[in-house]
């Protein structure tokens, strides 16, 4: 058991942080050496266990303590608070000794050093010896692989070849797995074992956003810390009401465009809602693209970058290092103009903390939380690194969540018994008010949770996730280099009949039935924001976002899709975007 006396030598013992730092009774993330850990202060003193989930490598540190349990955000795993053991399991987590000196807290790793009697996997094969499509000299496969629809072809190959196959991108061998069970530990591992294709790091930098999504190691810890902070529990509800005030502009909005038969670009509607809501949620900044005048500025420089992102990823050779195309001039002007507005944006906020240093105590935001916090080194994070990390959430806030309800609306319209369900509880729900007017009603609607999940199984915005291990590795029985990419599918597995059934049918319901039926819901093999310790520390608001957009839309309007179901196409753009999605509102018919 952790206990506030500590044990073991005392040269055993590292800081983790200022006690002082670390407010209230937690759950803390923490790190020391590179291993992360989770701090929970009980009656008896504080405690200090592994920083991991034992089910799916989670940060329990991003979770919550009810009454003397830490709950496990992911999937709601209860721990007992003084002793680690599991609610319901046999499971225990690994205490650490903590003791504070002088302020300090000091905490001893070693018994996180004791090895499982777990059997390694041995390999039994290598790269060479997977089968995989042919591909031509130098080249390899880049021919095959259409950037636009890349996520089908990996499909298609996968169908073809197995749940293990190889391709090659020039020289360079990459391995796609399409089974979740492989891709498991990858989802576990990171940052320390496994990392995101080093290519990613690379580009997210020359682009200026460099940032918690493509950051590795400590300085991952340090920003991810800070990103949960801004996206938490605490701090959604206190916001919440000014998420409502948004979703009534989006109302308003659509009653308008329903009032004048105005014809609408739902994906592109919704990404004024999101990047609102981003905006006011990370840099305590009212940008107003619904109502305001200059309504699409933003918008039309962030439409630039993960498209120039997806599309350098996926090229032969960096081109563009050496040359600028037309495409890449107008990436470089939309950077400039949303590091100009950015830099507005944090320089007023620095101004905030000088007038009043007492807000860094208690930051209003991101952007303030990050000026006065410190990075893995103990000084203050570098300009660049906190642009990167507010263009990162703009640009993940907006399109993420803005896709999935597009796809959500998509099929609703080809589902008139999901569309009716969804309105039922709306109705129940909201009673005469349109919007949900707190976050507890808005965490009360289980079906809107359903439709949300099934767009987000049928059309994942992250349709598959790239890998390399930082270490020789064995994936199956497969002996897998350091440095080898690897892409691990994460819609295929969704639609395996074994998994889900009828698992091209779009049917909320089975979200709701949850298995219990006994039909096929393999949970586990959907991973639509990611898993393990970098699973997107933005779910919960996306979550939220979706729930409030679905009831107020059913609850307010009846939708047309105009155009058929089939002419509205998949296009990969880093995130997976509804192509030719237009729709038309109507005040809804009592």
């Amino acid at each position: 058991m952790a206990s506030g006396d500590g044990g073991g030598a005392k040269d055993d013992f590292r800081r983790v942080a200022r006690a002082s730092e670390l407010t209230g009774d937690g759950p803390h993330a923490i790190s020391a050496g590179g291993v992360d850990l989770v701090l929970v202060r009980t009656k008896s003193g504080p405690r200090v266990f592994e920083g991991r989930c034992p089910h799916q490598g989670a940060l329990l540190g991003e979770g919550e303590l009810d009454g003397g349990d830490l709950v496990c955000k992911n999937h709601r795993w209860r721990f007992d608070a003084e002793t680690g053991r599991r609610k319901g399991g046999a499971e225990c987590l690994r205490a650490c000794p903590v003791r504070e000196e002088g302020g300090e807290l000091l905490v001893d790793v070693a018994p996180l050093a004791i090895a499982r009697t777990q059997a390694k996997p041995k390999a039994t094969r290598t790269i060479a010896d997977l089968p995989g499509p042919p591909g031509l000299p130098f080249i390899g496969n880049f021919l095959s692989v259409d950037a636009d629809r890349i996520h089908e072809v990996f499909e298609e190959w996968a169908a073809q070849y197995g749940p293990m196959l190889r391709i090659s991108l020039g020289r360079r061998p990459v391995v796609v797995t399409s089974d979740p069970k492989l891709a498991e530990p990858m989802f576990r591992g990171r940052p320390d074992t496994f990392r995101r294709m080093s290519p990613v790091e690379a580009i997210f930098a020359e682009m200026y956003a460099s940032g918690v999504f493509s950051a590795e190691g400590d300085a991952w810890r340090s920003q991810r810390r800070l990103a949960m902070e801004a996206l938490s529990q605490r701090h959604l509800r206190g916001f919440y009401p000014t998420l409502e005030s948004i979703a009534q502009r989006l109302h308003r909005r659509w009653t308008a465009a329903a009032q004048s038969g105005r014809v609408l670009d739902l994906a592109e509607e919704l990404k004024r809602f999101t990047v609102d809501v981003t905006t006011l949620l990370v840099f305590g900044h009212d940008l107003d693209t619904l109502e305001g005048k200059d309504d699409d500025v933003i918008q039309r420089h962030l439409e630039h970058v993960f498209p120039a992102f997806h599309r350098r990823l996926n090229s032969p050779m960096p081109y563009w290092r050496y040359f600028r195309l037309p495409q890449d001039r107008k990436l470089d002007r939309a950077l400039e103009a949303l590091h100009a507005w950015l830099t507005g944006v944090v320089l007023a906020a620095k101004k905030k903390l000088a007038d009043d240093p007492s807000r860094a105590a208690h930051p209003a935001n991101f952007i303030e939380a990050m000026l006065a916090a410190k990075d893995a080194n103990g000084s203050p994070f570098a300009d660049d690194v906190i642009f990167g990390n507010a263009l990162t959430m703009l640009l993940a806030g907006e399109d993420t969540t803005a896709y999935t309800l597009a796809w959500a609306v998509h099929h609703l319209c080809d589902a008139p018994d999901a569309w009716n369900a969804l309105r039922r509880e709306a109705d129940d729900v909201l009673g005469t008010s349109t919007v949900a007017a707190d976050l507890d009603t808005a965490n009360r609607f289980p079906y809107a949770t359903a439709v949300a999940n099934e767009a987000m199984r049928l059309r994942p915005v992250a349709p598959h996730f790239f890998f390399e291990p930082n270490e020789d590795v064995v994936v199956g029985d497969v002996a897998i280099p350091r440095g080898t990419g690897i892409v691990a599918l994460a819609r295929f597995p969704t639609r395996d009949p074994s998994r889900f059934h009828e698992p091209l049918s779009f049917l909320p319901e089975r979200w709701i039935d949850a298995g219990s039926s006994g039909k096929p819901h393999d949970v586990a093999s959907h991973v639509p924001f990611g898993s393990g310790p970098r699973i997107c520390p933005g779910r919960t608001l996306a979550l939220v976002e979706m729930r409030v957009v679905l009831a107020m839309l059913a609850k307010s309007f009846d939708v047309e899709r105009v155009g058929r179901s089939q002419d509205v196409k998949e296009l990969m753009a880093f995130t997976l975007t509804p192509v030719g999605l237009r729709v038309r509102l109507k005040k809804r018919a009592r």
